[in-house]
C-alpha cells in the first residue's frame, strides 16, 4: 500500500546524491519557505516580547498572523514544490540514527533538502507552533471574550482557561528552546557541510557538490 510512496521518495533521494557531482548552486528553498521562514523569526520574536511587556494588541494581532503562516505552510507542505512537501524528509528511524551517528563523528551525510535531524525539528517546531496558536486562541475566547473560538467561551470552565492561559504562558520557553537547538544544528551543518545556510535561507539555493562524506 505505501510502497510507491516509498519508491517515490527512495527515487528523489538518489536524484539528489546524483546532483552532487554539479557545480552550479541548486533552487532548493523557494519564496514561499523563504518568506514563511524570516516571518516566523520575526513574527515569534514580536509575539514573545509584546507577551512579557503587556503590548496586547500586538501579541494578539501577531499572533493572527502567524496562525495564517501556519496555516499556509501546513498546506505548502503537500501541495508546494519538492523540497517543500513534507513527504521529501520523512526518513526512517535507522536513517534518522545513521545521520545522528555521523553527525557526532563529523561525518555527516550531506542533503540537498532537510537532513534527517532538520526534518525532526522541523515538525516539533511545527507541532509546538499549532499548540501555542490553539492555546492563545483558547485563551482569548474564554478568558478575554474576543476572537474566532469565541463560541467556546461558555463551555469551558474557569479552571481549565486558566489552565489554556498559563499553558500558553510555558509552551514559548519551550520554543526558545527548541530555537536555540535549531541555532546549533544549523551552526554545526554549516561546518560540517562546508556551506551557509543562513545564506541558503536568503538566496534559496544550495551548493549540491558541498563535501559528503557517507555513514557507516
Amino acid at each position: 500500500m505505501f510502497r510507491p510512496a516509498r519508491a517515490k521518495r527512495k527515487n528523489m533521494r538518489q536524484e539528489n546524491d546524483n546532483i552532487e557531482g554539479r557545480t552550479e548552486s541548486v533552487r532548493v528553498w523557494d519564496r514561499f519557505i523563504r518568506v514563511f521562514h524570516w516571518t516566523l523569526v520575526a513574527g515569534f520574536a514580536t509575539a514573545f516580547i509584546s507577551g512579557e511587556v503587556g503590548a496586547d494588541a500586538l501579541h494578539v494581532w501577531t499572533g493572527y498572523l502567524l496562525c495564517v503562516m501556519l496555516a499556509l505552510r501546513l498546506y505548502w507542505g503537500f501541495r508546494g514544490s519538492e523540497y517543500a512537501r513534507f513527504r521529501s524528509f520523512i526518513f526512517s528511524p535507522d536513517e534518522t540514527l545513521a545521520y545522528v551517528r555521523g553527525m557526532f563523528a563529523g561525518q555527516p551525510r550531506h542533503y540537498l533538502g532537510h537532513n534527517p535531524a532538520g526534518a525532526l525539528m522541523v515538525f516539533a517546531m511545527l507541532a509546538l507552533l499549532l499548540l501555542i496558536f490553539l492555546s492563545g486562541l483558547l485563551t482569548l475566547a474564554a478568558i478575554d471574550y474576543e476572537g474566532p473560538l469565541l463560541f467556546l467561551a461558555n463551555r469551558v470552565s474557569d479552571e481549565a482557561s486558566y489552565a489554556f492561559r498559563d499553558l500558553h504562558e510555558f509552551l514559548p520557553i519551550l520554543g526558545l528552546i527548541l530555537v536555540v537547538l535549531h541555532l546549533i544544528g544549523v551552526a554545526a551543518g554549516s561546518i560540517q557541510h562546508k556551506e551557509n545556510l543562513v545564506r541558503a535561507m536568503l538566496t534559496g539555493k544550495k551548493k549540491p557538490n558541498t563535501p559528503s562524506i557517507p555513514t557507516k
